[in-house]
């Protein structure tokens, strides 16, 4: 089944008129050029440059260790790769916790760095007002909310967020005071499926969901999960669409053993002098 492609660049208008007229927003993360691209020709509305970059491609163990340094790096990689899809960049942990000066200055960093928009987790009164004032200086951001896997050592693991309709009221609490400061859009994830519906019929600006059913606004998946690339944890709301953990390990294995039997290269793969510069160098050998 094809997929039409997009004709214009997506932009935060198109995820509001996209909610308002009931179709879907298609995200996925990226982390360099090449995907990036791919991912930009087949359609997707929106590229995550995420911090789960450190597990995925980095070998970290979580997202903590991730830097301003890092994350600029990768979102220019994704950005010189697109035409028309949205680029959001993730605020790595602590470049926006301790100062609302500091907090503007790095998500400033990642739009020169080729984002289009940055992304933080939370929303407590400090990030409120860094959430404000990012848009007061032409940054749009989207908010995070239900399990925040930079929060992880305080939310005791990867535990689903929401489970009762007090905890889901207070997660709307929190969508709405986001959507107050200006954000627009929110990620929910692992929420209930009836959950993130309630929040999602109550707000204005559009849900992203990522383990929150199929009632949100849109939907996103760390792109490793769904190429089957990614194979030491696979989350349950993941869908796997390729295979490409046996792809490149058979295209390797493959490598070695013509590499090995000679086979590899062959003429067609190789460089050769004219007849004349061979019959030369035949002679210097002598």
């Amino acid at each position: 089944m094809s997929v039409e492609t997009h004709t214009k660049k997506i932009t935060i208008n198109t995820f509001m008129k996209k909610k308002e007229s009931k179709q879907k927003i298609s995200m996925l993360t990226a982390y360099d050029c090449s995907t990036a691209k791919y991912f930009d020709e087949a359609g997707v509305d929106a590229l995550l440059v995420g911090d789960s970059l450190g597990m995925v491609i980095l070998g970290y163990d979580s997202t903590h260790k991730v830097n301003m340094t890092d994350m600029k790096v990768f979102t220019g990689a994704v950005s010189r790769g697109t035409k028309n899809c949205m680029v959001v960049a993730d605020m790595p942990f602590m470049s926006y916790h301790t100062t609302v000066e500091e907090a503007v200055k790095n998500a400033g960093e990642l739009i020169i760095a080729g984002a289009s928009a940055v992304k933080l987790e939370g929303a407590t009164e400090h990030i409120l007002n860094v959430v404000q004032r990012c848009v007061e200086s032409g940054i749009p951001v989207m908010g995070h909310l239900g399990f925040t896997p930079q929060y992880l050592n305080v939310l005791g693991g990867y535990k689903i967020q929401g489970k009762s309709a007090k905890k889901t009221e207070f997660i709307l609490t929190q969508s709405l005071k986001l959507q107050d400061a200006g954000a627009f859009s929110v990620v929910l994830e692992m929420v209930p499926e009836e959950s993130a519906k309630y929040i999602t019929e109550k707000l204005s600006i559009p849900t992203i969901g990522i383990g929150a059913g199929k009632y949100t606004d849109g939907q996103i998946l760390v792109a490793d999960d769904v190429l089957g690339k990614y194979s030491e944890f696979k989350p349950k709301f993941a869908r796997k669409y390729a295979n490409l953990a046996d792809t490149i390990k058979n295209a390797a294995s493959n490598y070695v053993l013509d590499v090995n039997s000679g086979s590899f290269p062959d003429d067609s793969e190789v460089f050769h002098l004219p007849d004349n510069e061979t019959a030369e160098l035949l002679e210097l050998k002598k």
